[in-house]
């Protein structure tokens, strides 16, 4: 797998990620278990997002916002 989101594009799924990731645990601690999967199941994604640099929605529609940095 290669790259193909950019810096900006990581750190906002990051951030969106955790937020979703919290927001899920709190859902859950709510007695909200269908609310919290679906948040979790989210905010998991994005978080590997972040940290793989790779989307696979973006490779599936040859979206590639990672023009000019250097690919892992």
């Amino acid at each position: 797998m290669h790259r193909n989101i950019d810096t900006v594009d990581r750190t906002i799924r990051g951030v969106l990620g955790i937020w979703l990731l919290v927001t899920g645990i709190a859902a859950l601690r709510d007695e909200q278990p269908t609310k919290a999967a679906t948040l979790g199941t989210a905010g998991v994604g994005l978080v590997v997002n972040w940290y793989t640099g790779f989307c696979g929605g973006n490779a599936l529609f040859g979206i590639d916002t990672s023009m000019g940095e250097s690919r892992e």
